[in-house]
Protein backbone atom coordinates (compact mmCIF):
# COMPACT_ATOMS: atom_id res chain seq x y z
CA UNK A 1 0.00 0.00 0.00
CA UNK A 2 0.71 3.36 -0.95
CA UNK A 3 1.09 5.90 1.97
CA UNK A 4 -0.04 9.12 1.85
CA UNK A 5 2.82 11.91 3.25
CA UNK A 6 0.82 14.75 4.87
CA UNK A 7 1.56 17.54 7.29
CA UNK A 8 -0.43 17.76 10.49
CA UNK A 9 -0.76 21.77 11.57
CA UNK A 10 -2.74 22.11 15.03
CA UNK A 11 -4.99 25.19 14.99
CA UNK A 12 -5.32 27.67 17.84
CA UNK A 13 -8.80 26.38 18.53
CA UNK A 14 -7.67 22.68 19.17
CA UNK A 15 -8.03 21.93 15.53
CA UNK A 16 -5.85 20.60 13.19
CA UNK A 17 -5.40 21.25 9.21
CA UNK A 18 -3.87 18.58 7.03
CA UNK A 19 -2.28 19.34 3.93
CA UNK A 20 -0.26 16.73 1.52
CA UNK A 21 3.74 17.07 2.43
CA UNK A 22 4.84 18.39 -1.26
CA UNK A 23 2.33 20.96 -1.79
CA UNK A 24 2.64 22.73 1.19
CA UNK A 25 6.57 22.77 1.18
CA UNK A 26 6.48 24.27 -2.05
CA UNK A 27 3.80 27.24 -0.79
CA UNK A 28 5.68 27.28 2.49
CA UNK A 29 9.68 26.96 1.68
CA UNK A 30 10.53 29.17 4.74
CA UNK A 31 10.82 25.37 6.05
CA UNK A 32 12.16 23.58 3.93
CA UNK A 33 15.30 21.94 5.23
CA UNK A 34 18.23 23.64 3.72
CA UNK A 35 19.26 21.68 -0.36
CA UNK A 36 15.77 20.25 -0.09
CA UNK A 37 13.22 21.07 -2.21
CA UNK A 38 9.64 20.03 -1.98
CA UNK A 39 9.27 18.80 -5.88
CA UNK A 40 12.66 17.22 -6.69
CA UNK A 41 13.28 15.48 -3.44
CA UNK A 42 10.98 12.43 -2.85
CA UNK A 43 8.69 11.94 0.13
CA UNK A 44 10.78 10.00 2.46
CA UNK A 45 13.51 11.91 2.02
CA UNK A 46 11.76 15.36 3.45
CA UNK A 47 10.33 13.44 5.83
CA UNK A 48 13.87 12.45 7.33
CA UNK A 49 14.75 15.93 7.04
CA UNK A 50 11.94 17.17 8.93
CA UNK A 51 12.44 15.39 11.82
CA UNK A 52 15.64 16.09 12.11
CA UNK A 53 14.32 19.84 12.07
CA UNK A 54 12.21 18.82 15.36
CA UNK A 55 9.18 17.54 13.14
CA UNK A 56 7.19 14.53 14.75
CA UNK A 57 5.65 11.45 12.88
CA UNK A 58 3.25 9.49 13.07
CA UNK A 59 2.64 6.61 10.60
CA UNK A 60 -0.37 4.41 9.64
CA UNK A 61 -0.38 1.58 6.97
CA UNK A 62 -2.25 4.50 4.66
CA UNK A 63 -0.65 7.73 5.85
CA UNK A 64 2.02 9.36 7.17
CA UNK A 65 1.41 12.65 9.22
CA UNK A 66 4.58 15.18 9.65
CA UNK A 67 3.10 16.99 12.80
CA UNK A 68 4.67 20.96 13.10
CA UNK A 69 7.26 21.56 16.08
CA UNK A 70 6.14 21.68 19.69
CA UNK A 71 2.82 19.11 19.28
CA UNK A 72 2.55 15.73 20.43
CA UNK A 73 1.64 12.72 18.12
CA UNK A 74 -0.69 11.20 21.14
CA UNK A 75 -2.84 14.82 21.16
CA UNK A 76 -3.01 15.25 17.34
CA UNK A 77 -3.67 11.25 17.09
CA UNK A 78 -7.15 11.79 19.93
CA UNK A 79 -8.23 14.72 17.83
CA UNK A 80 -8.33 13.51 14.56
CA UNK A 81 -9.65 9.77 15.75
CA UNK A 82 -6.99 8.56 13.95
CA UNK A 83 -6.62 8.14 10.18
CA UNK A 84 -9.18 6.02 8.40
CA UNK A 85 -7.09 2.60 7.92
CA UNK A 86 -6.30 3.07 11.87
CA UNK A 87 -10.72 2.98 12.27
CA UNK A 88 -11.26 0.45 9.77
CA UNK A 89 -8.86 -2.37 10.91
CA UNK A 90 -10.28 -1.49 14.46
CA UNK A 91 -13.70 -2.25 13.39
CA UNK A 92 -14.82 1.59 14.38
CA UNK A 93 -15.63 1.89 10.80
CA UNK A 94 -18.19 -0.32 9.44
CA UNK A 95 -18.14 0.49 6.03
CA UNK A 96 -14.80 1.44 4.17
CA UNK A 97 -16.61 3.18 1.87
CA UNK A 98 -14.90 6.33 -0.44
CA UNK A 99 -14.53 9.71 1.63
CA UNK A 100 -13.16 12.97 1.35
CA UNK A 101 -9.64 12.83 1.79
CA UNK A 102 -8.93 16.54 2.92
CA UNK A 103 -11.36 18.24 5.41
CA UNK A 104 -11.56 21.47 3.31
CA UNK A 105 -13.25 18.91 0.66
CA UNK A 106 -15.94 18.42 2.85
CA UNK A 107 -16.39 21.60 3.96
CA UNK A 108 -16.23 23.22 0.48
CA UNK A 109 -18.99 20.60 -0.98
CA UNK A 110 -21.38 21.73 1.83
CA UNK A 111 -21.08 25.29 1.34
CA UNK A 112 -21.57 25.24 -1.91
CA UNK A 113 -25.03 22.30 -1.99
CA UNK A 114 -26.36 23.85 1.56
CA UNK A 115 -29.31 24.98 -0.28
CA UNK A 116 -30.02 21.25 -1.92
CA UNK A 117 -29.26 18.85 1.52
CA UNK A 118 -32.22 18.11 4.10
CA UNK A 119 -30.83 18.70 7.17
CA UNK A 120 -33.61 17.01 9.46
CA UNK A 121 -36.10 18.71 7.37
CA UNK A 122 -34.41 22.20 7.80
CA UNK A 123 -33.08 23.87 4.21
CA UNK A 124 -30.07 26.28 5.14
CA UNK A 125 -27.79 28.97 3.44
CA UNK A 126 -24.68 30.41 4.11
CA UNK A 127 -24.80 33.12 6.78
CA UNK A 128 -23.47 36.45 4.99
CA UNK A 129 -22.64 39.02 7.47
CA UNK A 130 -23.26 42.88 7.78
CA UNK A 131 -19.52 43.51 6.29
CA UNK A 132 -20.43 40.54 3.05
CA UNK A 133 -17.94 38.55 4.73
CA UNK A 134 -19.59 34.54 3.94
CA UNK A 135 -19.78 31.88 6.47
CA UNK A 136 -17.19 29.44 5.59
CA UNK A 137 -14.30 29.65 7.96
CA UNK A 138 -16.06 32.03 9.62
CA UNK A 139 -13.53 34.00 12.50
CA UNK A 140 -14.32 34.16 15.87
CA UNK A 141 -12.82 35.17 19.42
CA UNK A 142 -13.24 31.07 20.40
CA UNK A 143 -11.55 30.17 16.49
CA UNK A 144 -13.02 29.49 13.06
CA UNK A 145 -16.38 28.03 12.41
CA UNK A 146 -15.86 25.21 9.91
CA UNK A 147 -19.39 26.63 8.19
CA UNK A 148 -21.90 28.95 9.69
CA UNK A 149 -25.14 28.89 8.18
CA UNK A 150 -29.15 30.74 8.52
CA UNK A 151 -32.55 28.99 8.02
CA UNK A 152 -35.44 31.02 6.90
CA UNK A 153 -36.42 31.58 10.12
CA UNK A 154 -32.68 33.34 10.91
CA UNK A 155 -31.97 30.76 13.29
CA UNK A 156 -28.40 29.90 13.09
CA UNK A 157 -26.23 26.44 12.39
CA UNK A 158 -22.94 25.62 13.68
CA UNK A 159 -21.25 23.34 11.26
CA UNK A 160 -18.31 21.19 12.62
CA UNK A 161 -17.27 18.59 10.30
CA UNK A 162 -14.81 15.59 10.78
CA UNK A 163 -13.79 14.09 7.41
CA UNK A 164 -13.24 10.44 8.83
CA UNK A 165 -14.98 9.37 12.60
CA UNK A 166 -16.11 11.69 15.04
CA UNK A 167 -15.52 11.08 18.74
CA UNK A 168 -16.95 12.86 21.63
CA UNK A 169 -14.73 15.17 21.93
CA UNK A 170 -16.02 17.08 19.04
CA UNK A 171 -18.92 18.26 21.88
CA UNK A 172 -16.84 20.50 23.56
CA UNK A 173 -15.53 22.17 20.64
CA UNK A 174 -18.87 22.65 18.86
CA UNK A 175 -20.66 23.86 21.96
CA UNK A 176 -17.57 26.65 22.09
CA UNK A 177 -18.44 27.77 18.72
CA UNK A 178 -22.53 27.42 19.75
CA UNK A 179 -21.42 29.99 22.78
CA UNK A 180 -20.12 32.57 20.71
CA UNK A 181 -22.25 32.58 18.26
CA UNK A 182 -25.44 32.94 21.06
CA UNK A 183 -23.70 35.78 23.26
CA UNK A 184 -22.27 37.77 20.13
CA UNK A 185 -24.64 37.69 16.46
CA UNK A 186 -27.59 35.21 17.61
CA UNK A 187 -28.55 36.83 20.56
CA UNK A 188 -32.42 36.64 19.75
CA UNK A 189 -32.62 33.65 17.52
CA UNK A 190 -31.93 30.14 18.07
CA UNK A 191 -28.78 28.70 17.72
CA UNK A 192 -27.83 24.54 16.78
CA UNK A 193 -24.60 22.96 16.09
CA UNK A 194 -24.57 20.14 12.81
CA UNK A 195 -21.77 17.33 13.36
CA UNK A 196 -20.85 15.70 10.24
CA UNK A 197 -18.74 12.96 9.05
CA UNK A 198 -17.74 9.33 7.84
CA UNK A 199 -18.54 8.07 10.92
CA UNK A 200 -20.18 9.08 14.16
CA UNK A 201 -19.30 6.47 17.24
CA UNK A 202 -20.98 5.30 19.98
CA UNK A 203 -19.08 7.33 22.33
CA UNK A 204 -20.65 10.67 20.65
CA UNK A 205 -23.93 9.30 19.97
CA UNK A 206 -24.66 8.13 23.65
CA UNK A 207 -22.82 12.07 24.66
CA UNK A 208 -25.71 13.86 22.25
CA UNK A 209 -28.57 12.79 23.55
CA UNK A 210 -28.20 14.82 26.58
CA UNK A 211 -27.26 17.82 24.75
CA UNK A 212 -29.66 19.97 23.16
CA UNK A 213 -29.80 21.33 19.46
CA UNK A 214 -26.65 19.22 18.08
CA UNK A 215 -27.35 17.06 15.66
CA UNK A 216 -25.23 13.83 14.11
CA UNK A 217 -25.05 13.12 10.59
CA UNK A 218 -23.14 10.48 8.35
CA UNK A 219 -22.34 11.19 4.89
CA UNK A 220 -21.54 9.01 2.12
CA UNK A 221 -19.43 9.71 -1.22
CA UNK A 222 -20.44 8.46 -4.66
CA UNK A 223 -19.74 8.66 -7.68
CA UNK A 224 -21.53 7.98 -11.12
CA UNK A 225 -20.22 7.14 -14.80
CA UNK A 226 -22.07 7.92 -17.39
CA UNK A 227 -21.91 7.04 -21.28
CA UNK A 228 -21.35 9.84 -23.58
CA UNK A 229 -23.24 9.93 -26.43
CA UNK A 230 -22.36 10.10 -30.16
CA UNK A 231 -22.16 14.00 -31.56
CA UNK A 232 -25.37 14.93 -33.08
CA UNK A 233 -24.93 15.76 -36.94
Amino acid sequence: MVQRHMVVIPKDDGGMEIYPLKSWLRQNPEYLPAGLDGTNNTSHQLRAALRQSGWTMQETPGEVRLIFPGHSARVVEDLLGGTEDENFENGAVDDPAPYFSLEYQLRDFLASNLSSIDFGGKRLRLYVDPTGRDGIEYSTAVGPIDILAVDDTGAFFVFELKRAQSSDRVLGQIARYMGWVKQTIGRDVEVSGIIVSKSVNRNLKYARTVVPNIYLFEYTVSFNVMPAHDIDM
